[in-house]
Parts: C-alpha cells; sequence; structure tokens
C-alpha cells in the first residue's frame, strides 16, 4: 500500500482522472491512528454540566485538508448569501429512489437552504444516496419543493462528511437509521431546474449562526421545520402528498460528544417530530438557523416527537476539521469544481463502503 506522501502527490497530479483503484488508496488514509485525533477543550465559553454522548471518531481524515486542488478551489469567493426568508420558504424536501433487481425503495429527508447559490444542507444519512447516482439504475434523487412538495430541481453532492460514510456506511439498509446525529451532515447544491423549469437568480436562503451555544438557552424558544412524512406513508402509500410543517417549540437539553461545547441539542416533542423531519432547520427567534434536525429524542424525558439537533456551531467546528475551512467558507468557490474535486478525490471509496454494505 502507498504512503501517505505517494498518494497526495498522486492526488494533486491526477485529480480529475482518478479511477477505481483510487478506492483502495484512500481506504489506507482511514484507520483511527492515521487521522486528526479531536481534542476536548477546555475553553471558557464551554457551557457546565452538559449530558454527554459517547464519541464514534477518535481520529478524522485529513485527505482533504492535504489535497492542494480542493483547498485552491476552496478560497475562491462567492456570491451566495442569506435572503430574507423563513424556514418555511428555505424547507427543501429530497426524494431518493433506490432500485435494485428486487425492490425499488423510497427515501424522504428534508433539508433547508443557506446560501441563495442554491446550497442546501442536509443530514449524511439523506444525501448518502447522492453517492451512488452514478451507478447505472440504482438512485435517483430530487429536489422538491412547495406546499404540498413538488419535483423541483436536480442537485449534487458537494460535501458529505466521510468520516460519517465510513463508521455508518450499513445505515443504507435500515428503514429507520438510529444513531446519535455525531457528523451527520452534508451539502447539496442546485444545478438545475426539472422539465425545463427556470432557475431563480436567488434561492431563499436561512442566515445561521454558529455561535457557540450558551447553557442559558436551555427553555429559550425556537421554531423546527421539516417535512414529516411518517403519519402519511403510514396512513397511505409512498405517493402521499406530504406538506411542509413548522412547529413552535423549546430547547430542552444541551449535549456534548466530549468536546465540553454545545455539539447537539433536544427540543420539546412536536408534530414535526417523525420520520422524514431530518434535515430540517431548528431556528431561534432571531430567524437564524442554530440546528439541523438529525435524530429522534427522549419521549419519555421530553414529549412525544422529540427531537434532536446538531448545533449550527458543531458543525462549523467538525467541517473546518475535516476540509480546512469554516461552514461560511465551504459554501463558496466554483461549486460544480469543487464537487468534482470531492467526487474524483473521495466519492469512490464511500461508494465502495455502501455497496459493501448493501451486499451484506
Amino acid at each position: 500500500m502507498h504512503h501517505l506522501t505517494d498518494i497526495a502527490i498522486a492526488i494533486l497530479t491526477t485529480y480529475l482522472s482518478f479511477t477505481s483503484s483510487l478506492a483502495d488508496q484512500i481506504a489506507s488514509l482511514l484507520p483511527p491512528e492515521e487521522g486528526r485525533e479531536e481534542v476536548t477543550q477546555t475553553d471558557d465559553r464551554a457551557p457546565r454540566g452538559l449530558s454527554k454522548l459517547t464519541s464514534a471518531y477518535q481520529a478524522i481524515p485529513q485527505i482533504l485538508i492535504d489535497n492542494t486542488a480542493y483547498q485552491n478551489a476552496s478560497v475562491i469567493d462567492a456570491n451566495g448569501q442569506a435572503t430574507d426568508s423563513s424556514a418555511v420558504e428555505a424547507l427543501v424536501n429530497i426524494f431518493c429512489n433506490y432500485t435494485t433487481e428486487e425492490y425499488i425503495r423510497s427515501t424522504t429527508g428534508t433539508g433547508y437552504f443557506i446560501d441563495s447559490d442554491g446550497i442546501i444542507l442536509t443530514n449524511a444519512h439523506v444525501a448518502q444516496f447522492l453517492l451512488l447516482e452514478d451507478i447505472e439504475g440504482s438512485t435517483e434523487c430530487i429536489i422538491r419543493t412547495g406546499n404540498p412538495a413538488e419535483p423541483t430541481y436536480e442537485a449534487d453532492l458537494l460535501y458529505i462528511s466521510p468520516a460519517w460514510v465510513q463508521k455508518h456506511a450499513e445505515l443504507i439498509t435500515q428503514d429507520r437509521p438510529q444513531g446519535t446525529g455525531e457528523r451527520d451532515y452534508a451539502l447539496l447544491y442546485v444545478t438545475s431546474g426539472l422539465d425545463d423549469k427556470p432557475m431563480p437568480r436567488h434561492f431563499p436562503a436561512l442566515s445561521f449562526d454558529t455561535e457557540l451555544m450558551r447553557i442559558n438557552t436551555v427553555n429559550d424558544t425556537v421554531f423546527a421545520s421539516g417535512y414529516p412524512a411518517e403519519t402519511l406513508f403510514a396512513a397511505g402509500s409512498a405517493s402521499a402528498k406530504l406538506v411542509p410543517k413548522q412547529a413552535t417549540t423549546s430547547i430542552a437539553e444541551l449535549m456534548t460528544f466530549g468536546s465540553n461545547y454545545a455539539d447537539i441539542f433536544t427540543i420539546a416533542g412536536s408534530d414535526i417530530g417523525e420520520q422524514g423531519s431530518s434535515g430540517g432547520p431548528v431556528v431561534n427567534e432571531a430567524g437564524d438557523a442554530i440546528g439541523l434536525i438529525s435524530t429522534r429524542g427522549d419521549d419519555t424525558a421530553f414529549g412525544e416527537g422529540s427531537l434532536r439537533a446538531l448545533t449550527i456551531s458543531y458543525i462549523d467546528r467538525t467541517i473546518t476539521q475535516e476540509t480546512g475551512f469554516t461552514l461560511q467558507d465551504n459554501l463558496g468557490g466554483n461549486l460544480p469544481y469543487r464537487a468534482q474535486l470531492f467526487k474524483d478525490t473521495l466519492v469512490p471509496f464511500l461508494r465502495d463502503r455502501l455497496e459493501r454494505a448493501l451486499a451484506q
């Protein structure tokens, strides 16, 4: 197996013409002992007394940080920004059909625009199906918007946490994925309108707040939005019309994965708390997105329909660990070019992980 320096050189010189053998080379970079270790923070800004969740990650791959082409592509400024939009206006439904010889499986999740250039923040467990789109006849994902959700856009994968895919590839076979939500995030960007529909000049994007959450935010009023699907599908069929919903709720608990910062928080139960709402925003009273819905909460402790959401500050901090750039910086640059670099550098390996999970 090649050494790290050999692979780095190969990535720099052939990043636009990778073959499937790259997957085996990249795999050698990902064992825990070769990544960047997580560091427990002692920052005075970290709130005290947070509930703790066990981190699944001992080290983080640095492939994109070591890729000069990716680093250069990410520092070019873009014109996108937030717009004066509500959470419901910024919502999208991500609908994927996964096809095998035996069945067609439909999956649905939520995302939201965080940049007016058409960049969508969602969960990795929703976006992972886009990794399979280049396999003939296997997966098709579309972006739906509106009330009810109607097919509107095609989108490409801009970024998905490689650490998450490596650790949780087997979740792709589960109808109800379980997990803590750690590093469960991805970025998509709209590439075209469906059926020759015109593209807006600016997408309705939410502003977001990357400030650390303080312990005194517990009990604050927040607004959670999504395309909940569980009740509709249970009562009807997969063709049931999805409608966006927003619920007023409150922050019930702050938790940490070991950073001692508020990495994830629980919101009290509401009618948003269903399968399909994953990837939706949690917005504060100022109108800024402060969270990304990731998993179910504890209904016994916090009410039926309780949810957990990754803090935007956590996403900002960990995407910086993985890419070398903040969340805001990751929204800039030449999006098609950056997406192609990510596809050439990491997608062969990530796709292989998913295919092996599906074959089990």
